[in-house]
């Protein structure tokens, strides 16, 4: 499983961001992404700065969600940039030389795009049905993530309403990385559902 990566989107958290953040480092998850939209700008750059000097010199990668600006500020190994947000050629105009740029698709269509800007990954879905977004995208199913895995050039995360009843159905298109959120955010016990889904995926990548 060493080559798999887990994703988790802090979002509306049940836990403050910073220990969402601990935890993670805890059990190595590879991408930690702060996805609040709500947030002013100090207080979003505030806890920006605090999870990044958690997750300093470890093996989670720190995401920042839509803003270049604050990825800049805060130091964060990745900008995640929206459909709506800036050009990943405009964006890396704003961020350090060693900083890189994640893009969201949410059709065939548009990861073919994405894939011609060379991003560092797509972010892929949603795969089921979500409610984390107020304007939600329409659902593309795992059949679509199989077909953008066959054309992918750079590592694609599985992303929408995936939960343990439904992410085997996710694992068997090959995909080797899948972003969670209300799974993880709607929860005080996010140590035992981390632990809970590298089981799954772990028995899901070895058969």
């Amino acid at each position: 499983m060493k080559d798999f990566g887990l994703y988790v989107i802090i979002t509306k958290p049940i836990l403050p961001p910073q220990v969402v953040a601990e935890i993670c480092v805890v059990n190595n998850i590879k991408m930690l992404q702060l996805r609040e939209k709500d947030l002013a700008d100090r207080e979003l750059l505030k806890i920006a700065k605090d999870i990044r000097a958690i997750t300093k010199n470890t093996a989670t990668k720190f995401v920042i969600n839509d803003r270049p600006d604050i990825a800049r500020l805060c130091d964060a190994d990745f900008v995640h940039l929206g459909q709506n947000d800036l050009a990943i050629s405009k964006a890396r105009e704003i961020l350090k030389p060693d900083q890189q740029a994640g893009l969201s698709t949410h059709s065939l269509e548009q990861a073919e795009r994405a894939l011609r800007q060379q991003p560092a990954y797509i972010g892929f879905g949603p795969i089921f049905a979500t409610s984390t977004k107020a304007i939600p995208d329409r659902v593309v199913g795992a059949r679509q993530l199989a077909q953008v895995l066959q054309l992918a050039t750079v590592p694609v995360v599985a992303i929408g309403g995936i939960f343990p009843h439904n992410i085997e159905t996710v694992l068997q298109t090959g995909v080797k990385n899948i972003a969670m959120v209300r799974y993880f955010m709607e929860t005080k016990n996010l140590d035992v559902r981390l632990k809970e889904i590298k089981t799954i995926i772990n028995k899901g990548v070895t058969h």
